[in-house]
């Protein structure tokens, strides 16, 4: 079963256009998941189901055949998409297409006694916010970390600037459609199996508009809209992460009918950077260096987000020990803290050895007592 799209947005069946663009902007600002790039993983996946949720309801109601068929059959595709119970009537599709009638018809009779008719009539001139769109912007690790600007292209449906949107001469070469009389709606009266019945529906000659074109747009031969394609900067904050948003509002698809444009979202993707991990706002680097050094201790030279770090590795450093570089990870979103850097050091044994190293570490084997080595003693005496 389809969910109940006005209780999502918290408006009422009878709710205007206007109504519900309001109640949608209130929230996708609340539920926007720019808010909750700090949150907790939880909290991020539960505000974007919700953001997606909140956008697909609001597409539904916003569109005035959608809504029709919600309100209808409590679906927006229609009887075969929602639940109702017609299916045992499943012929009538065909009798439809023969016939000219259909469920639809019966439906738009018996609602529009109810205001429905006149509702839906004044939604066709309403206008609808254009649609949002997605595009994915890979950056290297460097960009994510310090930030940059990049250039993306973009293409999107415009209105023509020289009719706005209409697809009349100057946006004014109109006249009164005589078939509807403006209203956008047409009454046609049918013999059914149900009787006589009279329907409501969109009026084919305006397709709802009231309004008939009498001189098209010569820039755009009357479409009033084309696809083109822009180029859009965008700012990558310093920090940004992997399957983050970026959100430019009026970016996207033109509106219709006077409504506003919709938004361009980036969604970031990060290359992998050749020594660096990444671990939220902190950096993770393995260090091989060799067990003469790990046992004798000493400071090494190591690459930095921000230049090389002399780095003292103790006397007796274990392989697997992660020494701590503090502030030298990525600056956080908010604020100016940084992250820490984590060096995870790889004791690395020779792969070969000449017959003077090996006499030598024989030399020095023999001269280790026991308690030196601890990890071996307890193995052995777990045997």
């Amino acid at each position: 079963m389809a969910k109940n799209y006005y209780e999502i947005l918290g408006v009422s069946k009878t709710a205007t256009g206007d109504e519900i663009k309001s109640a949608y902007r209130k929230l996708a600002k609340q539920y926007h998941p720019d808010l909750y790039t700090t949150k907790s993983d939880a909290e991020k996946k539960a505000a974007e189901e919700k953001f997606k949720e909140i956008n697909h309801a609001y597409e539904v109601l916003s569109d005035e055949q959608k809504r029709a068929a919600f309100d209808t059959y409590g679906d927006e595709n229609g009887p075969q998409g929602g639940a109702g119970g017609f299916g045992g009537f499943g012929g009538f599709n065909g009798f439809s297409e023969a016939g000219g009638f259909g469920f639809d018809d019966i439906f738009s009779s018996i609602f529009s006694g109810f205001g429905g008719g006149s509702s839906r009539a004044n939604r066709a001139n309403a206008p609808r916010r254009g649609q949002d769109i997605l595009v994915g912007l890979n950056i290297t690790f460097e960009e994510a970390v310090f930030g940059t600007q990049k250039t993306v292209s973009v293409k999107r449906v415009e209105n023509c600037p020289h009719c706005d949107g209409t697809g009349a001469k100057d946006g004014k070469a109109f006249k009164v459609c005589t078939q509807c009389n403006g209203r956008g709606r047409v009454s046609v009266t049918q013999r059914t199996p149900f009787g006589q019945i009279s329907t409501e529906s969109v009026c084919p000659s305006c397709k709802g508009t009231g309004k008939i074109i009498t001189e098209k747009c010569t820039h755009c031969s009357g479409q009033g809209r084309s696809e083109n394609v822009r180029e859009v900067k965008v700012n990558i904050p310093a920090g940004i992460d992997a399957g983050q948003r970026i959100t430019y509002r009026g970016e996207g698809h033109s509106g219709v009918n006077g409504g506003e444009k919709g938004s361009l979202v980036v969604e970031i993707s990060i290359s992998a950077h050749k020594l660096f991990r990444r671990n939220g706002f902190d950096i993770e680097l393995d260090l091989p260096i060799n067990f003469v050094d790990a046992a004798m201790g000493c400071t090494v030279s190591v690459p930095t987000l921000y230049g090389k770090h002399d780095l003292k590795i103790p006397e007796c450093t274990q392989s697997g020990t992660v020494l701590k570089i503090r502030n030298m990870g990525i600056k956080k979103l908010r604020g100016s803290d940084k992250g820490d850097m984590y060096v995870n050091v790889i004791v690395e044994v020779p792969k070969s050895l000449t017959r003077e190293q090996k006499d030598l570490l024989k030399k020095l084997g023999s001269t280790f007592e026991t308690k030196q080595h601890p990890l071996k003693k307890a193995y052995e005496d777990k045997q």
